[in-house]
């Protein structure tokens, strides 16, 4: 698994494998998607298969979900699961309080049912992914296919309103065709610059109609898992509340 890695992949590895520690004997976890969130996956395969692990996954997407059952995890719904012991899942930005900007890889509105689902988040990145505020990357927003241009305009209007240095708004594409979520919708992403209010956007954006989710996760991360290019980590923590990591640093 490490022969021949990027100093990319080498951090995200390192990372992942940190992450997988928390894992527990009969935990229900929540399994992310992104190229950090796969490095996740094939290591917890890897603990199923050496250690006997006993747990059971529910995916965030359908690529997560093709990537678990060939490692050997065993897939379930969230309807079975009920209730989630932890979701180990990537993040495209995270800041000092842990509030994330998701869906670059198109699954943030599973990843923010199944994180919200859970009892613990944890999110695995590379050192660039943590910034001083949101925004520098793309905020996705999943709207629904009907009479999306109508949607994206009242984006356009809520977004006047608000402290970001762009108001830029693109239909997400693949191969030159709309890209389709796993859930049949369209991805916007707003190219905004910074985020000053990050949860007062996330709030406002999700009463246009039209919307269904938006990539801002506030309140959902307890625990980021930083990876460098020499195979180190650093964990950054929420310190608002005892959030059961005091062990972790």
């Amino acid at each position: 698994m490490t022969d021949n890695l990027s100093p990319a992949d080498t951090a995200k590895l390192a990372a992942a494998e940190r992450a997988v520690s928390f894992v527990q004997d009969g935990m229900r976890l929540g399994l992310g998607t992104g190229s950090t969130a796969a490095w996740m996956v094939r290591c917890l395969g890897r603990r199923v298969r050496d250690e006997g692990l006993q747990i059971v996954g529910v995916p965030t997407s359908e690529h997560t979900a093709v990537l678990a059952r060939a490692e050997g995890i065993e897939i379930v719904t969230l309807e079975e699961a009920g209730w989630l012991d932890l979701t180990i899942d990537g993040a495209d930005e995270f800041d000092g309080d842990l509030n994330l900007i998701k869906g670059g890889g198109g699954a943030l509105l599973r990843e923010k049912i199944v994180a919200s689902a859970s009892d613990r988040m944890i999110v695995i990145a590379d050192a660039g992914k943590h910034v001083a505020q949101l925004g520098d990357f793309p905020l996705p927003v999943e709207v629904i296919r009907f009479g999306w241009q109508s949607t994206r305009d009242q984006i356009a209007e809520l977004l006047e309103e608000f402290d970001v240095a762009r108001r830029e708004i693109t239909l997400r594409l693949r191969d030159d065709v709309p890209f389709v979520t796993d859930e049949g919708n369209y991805i916007l992403d707003l190219e905004l610059g910074q985020i000053a209010d990050p949860r007062h956007l996330a709030l406002l954006l999700n009463q246009i109609p039209g919307t269904v989710e938006n990539g801002l996760f506030i309140d959902l991360c307890d625990l980021a898992i930083v990876g460098h290019v020499d195979g180190n980590v650093t964990l950054v923590e929420r310190t608002e509340d005892d959030d059961g990591f005091d062990n972790a640093v």
